[in-house]
């Protein structure tokens, strides 16, 4: 029975690596023609899809007014969901809090996804947002090391930057640029 539920556990792991190494490989094949993005209908649809997971640790999730972009809306709503489903799963013993603003700059939108989550060490930053790069064990914290770099990816094919604000203990601040115009 135990060598079984190993096996069982294995393939549980590998279809969900499949799953997201798909996803990230779908972000520029099978993406979406770009159309005007109400951010605020994503984040509302993103709010359904994680409403379990928020309703179980008590997550309060606000936002600002955010703009209407050109895009893809299936990976606004993805990498939206990653971004606020991290700031769960990353959390510490406290309520999750998450708060969401967007700022227009001269050439492009700077959204903005602020937690209150465990933080991420300096050193560690820039390599969060490269495939497979874990920085907890999948016993700590379960995932497959991919939804960071799905974010980057679907970010440079909305012709934006991603990089990220943290301070151990204290939380991240997740941000990504969105052009005004037409990527």
């Amino acid at each position: 029975d135990e060598f079984i539920a190993f096996a069982v556990d294995g393939a549980v792991r590998m279809q969900r690596l499949i799953n997201d190494l798909l996803s990230y490989s779908r972000v520029t094949t099978k993406g979406r023609e770009f159309k005007p993005v109400d951010m605020n209908e994503v984040l509302k649809q993103t709010l359904l899809n994680l409403k379990g997971a928020l309703d179980e640790c008590g997550a309060s999730v606000t936002a600002d007014p955010l703009p209407v972009v050109s895009g893809d809306s299936t990976q606004m709503e993805q990498l939206l969901q990653n971004l606020i489903a991290n700031a769960v799963k990353f959390r510490r013993a406290e309520t999750p809090t998450v708060h969401i603003s967007a700022e227009r700059g001269p050439k492009d939108f700077v959204v903005s996804v602020r937690d209150n989550g465990i933080g991420i060490e300096a050193r560690h930053l820039d390599r969060i947002f490269v495939i497979f790069k874990r920085l907890h064990g999948s016993a700590e914290f379960p995932g497959t090391g991919l939804g960071l770099a799905i974010c980057k990816k679907i970010v440079e094919r909305h012709g934006g930057r991603i990089w990220v604000d943290s301070q151990v203990g204290t939380g991240s601040t997740f941000h990504f640029t969105l052009p005004l115009g037409k990527p």
